[in-house]
């Protein structure tokens, strides 16, 4: 991997154009409007993914009113081919280049007399730079997994001369929403590349996010009865559920015998998988870490309790690099974790990966005055000084409640920035990965994808354009709803994490906003001009109902509520439930399925 974090060449081409006209030549444009007669030219050893590739091109191209281009592997003639892939015909020819040294994302694309190439490190490289291409120079943008917005090339549609090289900061790139998720193709249109294995769609980044493995490594319910010792020792007790294989402890990390089983857990992992680039270990999500006196005393010495776990790390990081050189050992830097330790550090193949659960949903995280978010930048500046490859798990959402609006869109950017100007190698953009139609999803999708692509974009331009492309006509209102949101989360004052019960902790007035935003979807609804744009609208509609219905939201006896009250909830309870089930809701916050709430709520309408 290079040690630069991206690189993004426009006009390199000026370059050449110095050498070629010095020997009397000029360079001239490509004009894609004018493709009738050229071919897509792949290898004859073409891998799934460039062949998936050329026929997006070929596919796009034609929706953009251009002709249907042939795919072949053999050329007869020197010009008007799209080079796709690489290979030898595209090496001998006028915009041929070298692939060999490329990372696996890494792409080029150029264009110039007759001819464009388009090229990548394996395995995902030549399909990104088609999508990279489709966006740059024919004005693509990928919006949804269901509408992808294709302008129609036109009479005349000249680009270059040109030479693009881009280099992906991130090696790996998550924007976690059930709409990505679920959908594997729109996933790599978006080059988020952990969610598929398909070869012709790329597969995924072997570097993995890093999660939570105790439990499974050194399961509880396995060694619990016979070795109590084996875990947590907490409030004079050891920590040893047979019941479960480890959620409500954490392994001894002093104990010998511990570090024995899960070496052993790791290797045989990396035996049975050798494509991965990464293995994690990692603590169980709780806050029972073991307060034995030799692990209490490496705590002391070290200043947190990541100091016994990143020895522990280190010592099988150790055992990995001899059986495995080249594969990282992560390990989560995550609540009591958190903090460098004083003096231990990480070995050169172990990765961190630095949580940020208690960080605020309302200011970016470079914000000092933010009282939750100035202790997180200074740990990832300590951590950034001493780890040299450092990853990010981002939250993204109220997890309390998916429906109801967070007010996170102007963040989203200078965090990804933040993060990629402190040396992260990957991050792990956390939302409603389990559901889909939650709070504003394919909004925050798009501008995470794109960050997470190319942190230099501008976020209130991918905000415009997907709101203005996606909704058209019906854009206005919506526009207005978002803003008026944002603002009012900003003036509150308020600070508040990714869980919150309510909308007033992120500084949101519920009586007012909520109605207030139900009439600004109900005049996009009127302004949309066809039935797609329609049911568009209404998927975002869902949040501004949630929060107008926020009155009687956990209410379970319709006894104890004002009748007035309730005679006015009605129609918005009605109206809620009924975009819910055309836009298959199915969860409303991160661990319960909506039936629950849908139950409850029904109670109210009787």
């Amino acid at each position: 991997m290079r040690n630069s974090m991206w690189l993004t060449v426009i006009g390199v081409f000026a370059v050449l154009a110095l050498s070629v006209c010095g020997r009397g030549a000029t360079p001239q444009a490509v004009d894609l409007a004018q493709l009738a007669g050229w071919n897509i030219v792949i290898d004859v050893e073409a891998t799934p993914a460039e062949r998936y590739a050329a026929e997006q091109f070929a596919s796009i191209i034609q929706q953009a009113d251009g002709p249907a281009l042939p795919i072949v592997t053999t050329t007869d003639r020197s010009d008007r081919h799209i080079f796709i892939g690489p290979g030898k015909a595209m090496q001998q020819s006028n915009v041929g280049f070298d692939t060999t040294d490329f990372d696996e994302e890494d792409l080029r694309y150029v264009a110039r007399d007759g001819n464009i190439s388009i090229a990548g490190g394996r395995p995902r490289g030549t399909l990104y730079g088609v999508y990279s291409f489709l966006e740059d120079q024919v004005g693509v943008r990928f919006l949804t997994a269901d509408h992808t917005y294709v302008p129609p090339t036109g009479p005349y549609h000249p680009i270059g001369p040109i030479d693009r090289f881009y280099h992906p900061p991130l090696r790996m790139r998550w924007s976690y929403y059930g709409e990505i998720n679920r959908q594997p193709k729109f996933a790599a249109q978006q080059r988020v590349n952990t969610v598929t294995r398909d070869p012709s769609l790329g597969g995924v980044s072997r570097i993995r996010n890093i999660n939570h493995t105790f439990f499974r490594q050194i399961p509880s319910n396995v060694y619990g009865k016979n070795h109590p010792e084996y875990f947590a020792l907490v409030n004079g007790k050891r920590l040893a559920p047979l019941d479960d294989p480890g959620y409500r402890t954490q392994p001894c990390l002093s104990n010998p015998q511990v570090l024995r089983i899960v070496t052993e857990a790791v290797l045989k992992e990396l035996d049975e998988h050798p494509d991965q680039g990464n293995v994690a270990i990692v603590q169980n999500d709780n806050q029972n870490y073991c307060r034995c006196e030799q692990c209490a005393a490496i705590d002391e010495r070290e200043g947190s309790p990541m100091g016994s776990l990143l020895t522990f790390v280190n010592a099988i990081a150790d055992e990995v690099a001899k059986k495995h050189p080249g594969v990282k050992v992560g390990t989560l830097a995550y609540q009591y974790t958190r903090h460098v330790p004083k003096t231990v550090r990480p070995r050169p193949n172990v990765q961190i990966e630095l949580c940020s659960i208690e960080c605020c949903q309302i200011h970016p995280l470079s914000d000092d005055t933010c009282p939750l978010n100035k202790p997180f930048a200074q740990d990832i500046r300590d951590w950034a000084a001493v780890c040299d490859d450092l990853m990010i798990w981002n939250y993204n959402t109220n997890f309390s409640n998916y429906l109801l609006p967070c007010p996170n869109l102007r963040v989203i950017g200078p965090n990804v920035r933040f993060f990629v100007a402190h040396h992260a190698t990957g991050i792990f953009m956390q939302a409603p990965g389990n559901a889909v139609s939650t709070d504003l999803c394919e909004l925050r999708n798009y501008i995470i994808a794109g960050m997470l692509w190319d942190p230099s974009r501008d976020v209130q331009r991918l905000t415009d354009e997907f709101i203005d492309l996606h909704y058209g006509k019906a854009a206005p209102p919506i526009r207005r709803y978002i803003d008026r949101l944002l603002d009012e989360a900003a003036a509150s004052g308020k600070h508040h994490h990714c869980f919150a019960g309510n909308a007033s902790q992120y500084g949101l007035d519920a009586s007012t906003l909520g109605p207030w935003g139900v009439e600004q979807f109900e005049q996009a609804l009127k302004l949309a001009d066809d039935p797609q744009v329609r049911r568009r609208v209404e998927k975002a509609a869902i949040g501004a109902y949630r929060l107008a219905i926020s009155p009687v939201w956990a209410v379970k006896d319709p006894a104890k509520v004002d009748p007035k009250l309730l005679d006015t909830m009605r129609p918005l309870l009605r109206r809620f439930l009924e975009l819910c089930a055309a836009h298959h809701v199915d969860r409303a916050r991160e661990h319960d399925a909506f039936t629950v709430d849908r139950t409850r709520l029904e109670q109210l309408l009787k």
